[in-house]
């Protein structure tokens, strides 16, 4: 880890960084045990029709910007490969519950099991592919405009690399579970509300990123950590 850091912040660097990972990932796996619910959601302004796993999907974002920015492309990139085995992890033991008859007077019977977990098969495997995607070209696009601004101007990165990415992620996921479902008007708009609500949802954290940025950097009095 960074020699500019002392044995006390690298110990602060390397808790922060495990915390992280683990709020991505509870938010990863969350997503989508809820995701077969569908809400709607009134701003006022726009009413969106949404999957409830779209709620805390945003997060994994602004961890995913806050790792890349602070912690580099590499590190943040084992982070995005931990969620990927945790919902193949999920993946499997949802289908492992299913393999076995729930006695007499269980409270979720095999049927309401079937119910509730049946699609998450393919709700995850769509996420999966959606996710790999998504997160990957995320930090890419992240690290390209921070290259390119020369680290400057943290809005426009942590909003251009969601705003495209969360385009992609949204379009797979939902073009995936429905496309022998629904017709194409309606994932055109489940699309359209997902992403929109990502948007709007990036817009908001942006002022959360630069909050964190400037504790991070009066913390550890440096911009960026790097590994050795």
């Amino acid at each position: 880890m960074d020699s500019r850091l002392n044995a006390k912040e690298k110990h602060h660097a390397l808790a922060l960084y495990i915390v992280l990972a683990g709020l991505f990932i509870a938010s990863l796996v969350v997503c989508n045990l809820i995701a077969n619910k569908f809400i709607s959601l009134d701003l006022g302004f726009y009413t969106f029709v949404l999957s409830a796993g779209v709620l805390p999907y945003p997060i994994t974002f602004l961890i995913t910007d806050f790792l890349s920015e602070f912690y580099g492309r590499k590190r943040t990139n084992y982070v995005i490969l931990s969620g990927f085995i945790a919902l193949i992890f999920v993946l499997f033991v949802i289908w492992l519950g299913s393999q076995f008859n729930s006695i007499e007077n269980s409270p979720i019977s095999d049927s309401s099991y079937d119910l509730l977990f049946g699609n998450s098969q393919r709700v995850i495997i769509a996420s999966m592919a959606a996710y790999l995607f998504a997160q990957l070209i995320d930090v890419r696009i992240f690290h390209f405009w921070k290259k390119v601004t020369s680290g400057r101007h943290l809005w426009l990165r942590n909003n251009f690399s969601t705003i495209i990415s969360q385009l992609v992620d949204t379009t797979l996921v939902v073009g995936i579970i429905f496309i022998d479902t629904e017709s194409f008007g309606t994932i055109g708009k489940m699309i359209l509300d997902g992403w929109l609500f990502k948007i709007l949802c990036a817009l908001f954290d942006t002022p959360i990123m630069y909050i964190g940025s400037w504790l991070f950097k009066l913390k550890f009095k440096i911009s960026e950590i790097q590994y050795r």
